[in-house]
């Protein structure tokens, strides 16, 4: 037999391993080339984590055992279960609820009751470990009889006056119809909003209910605290459903479809319930504090206000005419400054205090309470303070004297300062707000304020009528009718403003300059289904503060002098004509005032006259507030896709997110 030939055996070895190598070295390079597209880290996970199972099974009848596992494909986080999970009908006591690596253990503690529809409503609380991706609207179920309730309803929670999704309420269902049921007994059957304000109750029975909403303080699944949110209607609910047939699209990319599928499925109705969501007044009147934190002033504090005013009587002190006394419009706050200097040298005064308070039945009485009002500038630290400014003004004087320079022999006084606003530029339909820091006297009107006008083009100047009023103990409010490009001079003579502790203004000159209408758009609404109604119609901003609002009962909301940019729309019908928006009573049965959107920007320009023609009721409420100006955003798996288009926008490639 032949010998093998070494010589070919180590070739043919040699180029398996220069092959083995260069196969090696290409496929580095290849992985190289590939990852330097990338943006460091690689895509984000989309994906929620799904359901493989659960013990005892979801949907399982005649279960006796209060001990869940659902289990996971992936590693998950449970989100503060305590306060998102909803466990229907309500427990006595809190379950125990956990998570375990790829699974959730549930542990109800009190009896189940027999024939009974149990659902664990998860909300948005279930999300991956790695991504946070949430599982939307999980609820699992189970029956202790031979039969399972499977009839859902759901809808939208929306705060009331500003139409934000309301996330983590309650909404709960009742059979008993009594206004009453919602005050006396818990919640039957229960579900959670989720972060769009969107709820579903499931596990629900055939029937009739009514539908409530509660931010529930005291975890008694019932309304009983006035500071509790709420929403209610008259609305009978009936839970019904239908077979009924929606269109799932595939997509190649963002602009080709792959394919459009047809997908039959239970329609549980009704699914657009809409709650509006809402705080009473809390018109019980407690006594809050006493603050005096300057020396000239003290300020009382309560949870409401009242139509008589607090009598005080002071036990070191004489406070007859003492005070000079400043209510909040609300009169829920009453500031009260002290007249007399050496009333304010005195660092505490004693008081009785006479005013109304609620009892425990809720019912105001009148109630003496006796306080001690401390300063928080105690005199002695004042009287440091003077002294020190004095030393520093006489030191000064003595340079000067020394120098042979003109010096004050007197310490000159300060004179009352008095804030003018606006103090250059303003708006036609803008009105002079002057302000002190000390409550002031009446002033000499026609004898000490002058206001000059000179139009556009003229050099001559012309006294200006003008309507002069007191707003509170500090301010006054001057009205006239201001010209577009007319220049304005508020000149104001020296002791105009006085204190009441003796205190005089200067001589004031303050030049005002009212922009041209060539600055300013127009916009007229029509807004249909409202003549006869009264009616708030306000232009807001993107942080949905009111820029401007209109009264109107004949549907034309029209405003003027409007700044360039872009607007928003709401609309409250007044239906008390008080001119403002107000909330609901669940005690007197009146549902808050209703608040609308126009569910567009708009966007204004200069010397443009915009119309809008609008149907409040067109669409929903829950879609019509814009989302430019809807604070409360959407879920988790928002923010990943958001990364993943960022992270594909670097790549220069198409984006398609997971449904």
């Amino acid at each position: 037999m032949d010998k093998p030939n070494k010589h070919i055996e180590w070739k043919e070895t040699g180029s398996h391993l220069l092959l083995f190598t260069l196969s090696f070295l290409f496929l580095l390079l290849l992985h190289s080339c590939a990852r330097m597209g990338q943006p460091d880290g690689g895509w984000y996970d989309e994906t929620p984590p799904k359901v493989v199972g659960a013990t005892p099974a979801d949907h399982a009848t005649n279960v006796h055992r209060k001990h869940i596992y659902i289990n996971f494909d992936e590693f998950i986080t449970i989100d503060n279960p305590t306060e998102n999970v909803v466990v229907s009908p309500p427990q006595l006591e809190a379950p125990e609820i956990k998570g375990q690596g790829k699974r959730i253990s549930v542990e109800l503690m009190d009896s189940l009751k027999p024939n009974t529809t149990y659902t664990v409503d998860f909300s948005n609380a279930i999300s991956d470990n790695n991504e946070g991706n949430p599982l939307g609207n999980y609820t699992y179920s189970f029956s202790t009889g031979d039969h399972i309730d499977t009839l859902e309803v759901a809808g939208y929670v929306l705060e009331a006056d500003n139409l934000e999704p309301v996330k983590g309420i309650l909404v709960g269902l009742y059979s008993n119809m009594e206004d009453s049921a919602f005050q006396k007994t818990p919640m039957m059957r229960v579900s959670r909003t989720d972060s769009r304000g969107h709820f579903i109750i499931r596990g629900v029975a055939p029937g009739s209910y009514r539908i409530y909403a509660l931010k529930d303080a005291d975890g008694d699944y019932r309304y009983a605290q006035k500071s509790e949110m709420i929403a209610f209607n008259h609305q009978t609910i009936t839970p019904t459903f239908k077979p009924d047939v929606r269109q799932d699209t595939t997509w190649l990319d963002t602009l080709h479809i792959a394919s459009i599928t047809d997908v039959h499925y239970t329609h549980f109705l009704p699914d657009d319930i809409c709650l509006r969501a809402f705080t009473g007044i809390n018109t019980d009147r407690y006594f809050v504090k006493a603050e005096r934190k300057e020396a000239n002033h003290f300020t009382l504090f309560y949870t409401y206000g009242d139509a008589d005013l607090p009598k005080l009587r002071g036990l070191n002190f004489n406070a007859d005419n003492a005070f000079v006394i400043d209510p909040s419009a609300k009169r829920d706050t009453i500031t009260y400054w002290l007249r007399d200097t050496a009333l304010i040298n005195q660092d505490t005064l004693e008081v009785e205090l006479q005013h109304h308070i609620t009892d425990s039945l809720g019912v105001l009485r009148l109630h003496t309470d006796t306080l001690s009002i401390l300063s928080k500038q105690p005199y002695a630290k004042r009287l440091k303070e003077q002294k020190k400014a004095y030393d520093k003004w006489a030191k000064e004087q003595e340079k000067k004297k020394k120098k042979g320079e003109p010096y004050d022999s007197v310490m000159a006084v300060k004179p009352l300062e008095i804030a003018i606003t606006p103090s250059s530029e303003m708006d036609p339909d803008q009105n002079v707000s002057m302000t002190s820091t000390v409550p002031v006297k009446d002033v000499d009107i026609e004898k000490m304020v002058h206001l000059y006008s000179q139009p556009p083009g003229d050099s001559l100047w012309y006294r200006e009528p003008y309507e002069m009023t007191r707003v509170n103990a500090l301010s006054y409010l001057l009205k006239a009718s201001w010209k577009p490009d007319y220049q304005y001079s508020l000149e104001i003579d020296s002791t105009a403003f006085q204190s009441i502790y003796g205190d005089i203004s200067g001589k004031i000159k303050t030049g005002l300059k009212v922009r041209g209408n060539d600055n300013y758009a127009s916009l007229l609404v029509t807004i249909n289904g409202m003549q006869g109604k009264h009616v708030i119609a306000q232009l807001i901003d993107e942080s949905d503060k009111v820029v401007k609002q209109a009264f109107t009962d004949n549907g034309q909301a029209e405003f003027y002098y409007l700044k360039e940019g872009k607007y928003y729309l709401r609309m409250i019908e007044d239906t008390n004509n008080n001119k403002l928006w107000d909330t609901g009573d669940f005690g007197k049965d009146i549902e808050p005032e209703p608040v609308y959107y126009y569910p567009e920007v708009i966007e204004c320009r200069a010397k443009w006259d915009a119309t809008r023609s609008w149907d409040p009721v067109a669409t929903p409420l829950y879609r019509q507030k814009p989302s430019a100006i809807t604070k409360q955003k959407a879920d988790k798996q928002k923010q990943v896709q958001h990364r993943n288009a960022e992270r594909a926008k670097k790549l220069g490639i198409q984006y398609i997110p997971q449904p």
